[in-house]
C-alpha cells in the first residue's frame, strides 16, 4: 500500500499535531502519529489521552490505509529533507514503513493502528463560533495567570462562561486574577467549563495569524476546536471553579492613570533590587507623584524612582509582587493603564484605558503586606 505526499506540507501538519505528544508517555503507542487515509485524504492524529489533535491534507493514494508511525523519527527525517514528493510504502502484514525520496530509502517499524487510543467523538454537542483573533486574545490575556497547584485542579485551567451578553474567560492562582470578556461573542445556550492549560497552549501556537472563524463545541466531558484543516479535542477539568466575582473589589476610590510602557520599564528596573523571595516593590502615590521603591536588606540593595502620573484619590502606600505586575503590564495591549486601589490591604485592579472593540479586560493583583 502506497501514498505520495509533499515533504513540506506533511512536516508542517506533523509539527502542529506533534505538540500534543508528551515526553513521558504511559503507553509506547502514544509516541506515534496515527495516519488514516480515506479517499485520498490523510488524517493525522496524535494524543496524550487528555488532549488530542488532528490535521487533514490531500495525498496521492489509490487505497485506504491506516498505520501508526513513530513521531520523533518521522519528524527528524522530514526536517532534513528538501521539498519534494516522497512515497510511503506500508506493509500491512508487519506494519513496516519504507519512505522513498529522490536520494534514498528509509525503513522504520510502524505499529498496529488498532492499538492507537480511540479519539473522543463529537456527541451531544453545543457549539459557538468565535473569531481566531478573539480566542488568541483571550488566551494571551489569561493563560499567564493560571495556577500550577494540582491540589486545586479547577485553577489549573481557564474558566469559560458563555452567556447571552458575551463570552468570559477567567484565570487565577489566588495571587492574581484576570477576567477577559468579549461582548461580540454571544450564545443563546448559557454554559461554563474549565479548559486545561496544555490545550490552550497548543491552541495559542496553532491558531491562524489571519482572522478566521473557530468552531468551539463542547459537551459535559470534552471541548472541540475546529479551524482550517485542524481539530483540537481536550478533556475538560472536572472541578468547580471558585466564585471569582467575590474577590473583585467594587469600591476603588483611588485611581492612577499613566503610560503602560513607562510604568513597565520602571517596575522592571526597580524589581532588580527587590528581595529575591518576596519580589516586593512599594508604590507610594501622593498628588501627581508616584514613587516606586524596593529594598533587599540581605544584600544592601535599594532603588527608588519618581514618576509623574494622573491620580485621583487619597495618598496611599501599597506593596506588590513585582513579578505579577510585570506579567500584567507586559500582556496588556494599551497605551495607558488605570490602576484602581482602595486600601493597602486590598487588591489592586488594573484596566487598559483603550480596550479593543467589544473587549473588557480586568486584572487583579493581591498586595504584599508592608514591613512596618
Amino acid at each position: 500500500m502506497k501514498f505520495i505526499v509533499s515533504t513540506n506540507a506533511l512536516l508542517k501538519n506533523l509539527q502542529l499535531v506533534g505538540g500534543v505528544i508528551g515526553s513521558s508517555n504511559v503507553l509506547p503507542i502514544l509516541e506515534d502519529f496515527l495516519f488514516d487515509i480515506n479517499n485520498g485524504k490523510l488524517n493525522i492524529f496524535a494524543t496524550d489521552l487528555e488532549t488530542s489533535m488532528s490535521a487533514n491534507m490531500e495525498v496521492e493514494a489509490k487505497e485506504d490505509i491506516r498505520i501508526a508511525i513513530p513521531a520523533k523519527l518521522l519528524l527528524d527525517i522530514l526536517k532534513t529533507l528538501p521539498e519534494q514528493p516522497i512515497t510511503f510504502d506500508i506493509d500491512t502484514s508487519n506494519y513496516g514503513v519504507e519512505i522513498t525520496s529522490n536520494n534514498g530509502k528509509y525503513k522504520l517499524a510502524g505499529e498496529n493502528p488498532e492499538d492507537f487510543p480511540k479519539i473522543p467523538e463529537a456527541e451531544n454537542l453545543n457549539d459557538i463560533s468565535i473569531g481566531s483573533d478573539v480566542l488568541a486574545d483571550a488566551i494571551n490575556n489569561t493563560l499567564f495567570a493560571v495556577s500550577n497547584d494540582e491540589l486545586r485542579p479547577a485553577m489549573t485551567g481557564v474558566y469559560v462562561q458563555l452567556e447571552s451578553d458575551g463570552a468570559i474567560f477567567v484565570a487565577t492562582d489566588a495571587h492574581k486574577l484576570v477576567r477577559y470578556k468579549h461582548l461580540g461573542t454571544k450564545t443563546d445556550q448559557s454554559a461554563s467549563f474549565v479548559l486545561p492549560q496544555k490545550a490552550l497552549n497548543l491552541l495559542k501556537s496553532s491558531l491562524p495569524g489571519e482572522s478566521a472563524d473557530v468552531k468551539m463545541a463542547y459537551n459535559n466531558s470534552n471541548a472541540f476546536f475546529t479551524f482550517n484543516n485542524l481539530q483540537l479535542i481536550c478533556r475538560l477539568i472536572d472541578a468547580k471553579y471558585p466564585d471569582y466575582n467575590a474577590v473583585i473589589p467594587t469600591e476603588n476610590p483611588n485611581k492612577l492613570v499613566m503610560p503602560r510602557k513607562e510604568l513597565l520599564s520602571s517596575v522592571k528596573r526597580i524589581a532588580l533590587f527587590a528581595n529575591k523571595t518576596t519580589h516586593q516593590i512599594i508604590l507610594k502615590i501622593s498628588g501627581s507623584d508616584l514613587q516606586i521603591s524596593a529594598k533587599d536588606i540581605d544584600f544592601s540593595n535599594e532603588a527608588n524612582e519618581r514618576l509623574a502620573c494622573q491620580y485621583d484619590g487619597e495618598d496611599i502606600e501599597i506593596g506588590f509582587n513585582a513579578k505579577f505586575l510585570l506579567e500584567m503590564l507586559t500582556v496588556l495591549d494599551t497605551e495607558e493603564v488605570r490602576l484602581e486601589l482602595s486600601s493597602p490591604t486590598r487588591a489592586g485592579v488594573i484596566f487598559p484605558t483603550q480596550a479593543k472593540e467589544n473587549q473588557d479586560i480586568l486584572m487583579l493583583v493581591m498586595p504584599v503586606m508592608l514591613n512596618s
